[in-house]
């Protein structure tokens, strides 16, 4: 192995092994929260499912990128291969739904409480659930025959490679079939990222009229930092910009690899990273900014020091 290979593989490794144990913690800590409040959180059913869609792509694509970066080759067959890709791919399309999904639903929460907005935020909570649960079909539809073009690892010269990961590959369904795929996902992509993005300048703007206007309130207590609607607002814009960054980032990269004849290991590899940084890091912006992740470290951290 290469300097270079070694690097990316300790850095995946590491990735992969945090990302995972985080993730694994937020749904045993959302999945709490949701079953000791009597009135489920909106936010922390929506933070719950895309923890749970994180952890899947941790373990359908990190782990399998990872052992395949440290010499694994052939440690799948055809059936798993077409099984890994699949969930792999759902797991991303769920997360991008519900990504979105959060950006919506924190643009609607922190808006202006006329008569119109009062009605729809009384009325959102009851959809997050069905919304929640119908982004597994809806992405389950829409990959269904994704595992038509999976197969093992292939020699490049007996078959021709869109895709080569090492561990599985893709193959060509035809130029008109390559061009159908690729057109749905990006129309679907396109509509999901679009949304957020709106949802996302609304927010900005929202809080920015609410800065200015909580400047002219000299001696108010309620400062914009210490109000939990704009700390979660904030946490979703973050979020939402994070996602959007990989996301083109990830866009860009799989359209060099496509259009490049010759295979380049270090840049699929690289393009493997970018697809599950987001499910990595993420969780660690949620742990910054809730207050009741902060006060179960700091409840932790106390009782650990406590000699009695």
């Amino acid at each position: 192995m290469e300097a270079t290979e070694i690097i990316l593989g300790i850095v995946m490794l590491l990735q992969i092994s945090i990302g995972v144990l985080v993730n694994v913690f937020f749904l045993l800590f959302y999945s709490h929260m949701v079953s000791i409040s009597h009135r489920t959180s909106s936010s922390d059913l929506i933070l719950l499912h895309l923890t749970l869609a994180n952890t899947l792509i941790l373990l359908t694509s990190g782990i399998p990128q990872t052992m395949s970066v440290w010499g694994q080759r052939k440690f799948l067959n055809i059936f798993s291969c077409k099984i890994l890709i699949y969930l792999y791919r759902v797991a991303r399309g769920i997360a991008l739904c519900t990504t979105c999904l959060l950006s919506v639903f924190q643009a609607i929460s922190i808006s202006p409480s006329t008569s119109w907005w009062a009605g729809v935020k009384a009325k959102l909570p009851k959809f997050i659930l069905i919304s929640c649960l119908l982004f597994w079909p809806f992405n389950m539809l829409i990959y269904v025959s994704i595992p038509m073009y999976i197969t093992g690892p292939q020699n490049s010269s007996s078959v021709r490679i869109p895709l080569d990961l090492n561990y599985c590959s893709t193959v060509s369904s035809g130029v008109f079939g390559d061009i159908v795929i690729a057109v749905v996902l990006s129309l679907r992509d396109l509509f999901f990222v679009g949304v957020m993005s709106v949802a996302n300048g609304c927010m900005v703007f929202v809080l920015h009229q609410h800065h200015r206007h909580v400047q002219y309130l000299h001696g108010s207590s309620h400062s914009p930092r210490k109000m939990p609607e704009v700390r979660a607002a904030k946490r979703v814009i973050v979020l939402v910009m994070l996602y959007i960054l990989i996301f083109v980032m990830h866009s860009i990269m799989l359209s060099i690899l496509l259009n490049n004849k010759e295979n380049y290991p270090l840049l699929v590899n690289s393009h493997m990273v970018l697809s599950f940084t987001f499910s990595a890091i993420s969780p660690f912006l949620m742990i910054h900014s809730d207050q009741r992740m902060r006060k179960f470290w700091k409840n932790k951290s106390v009782s650990s020091t406590d000699p009695s």
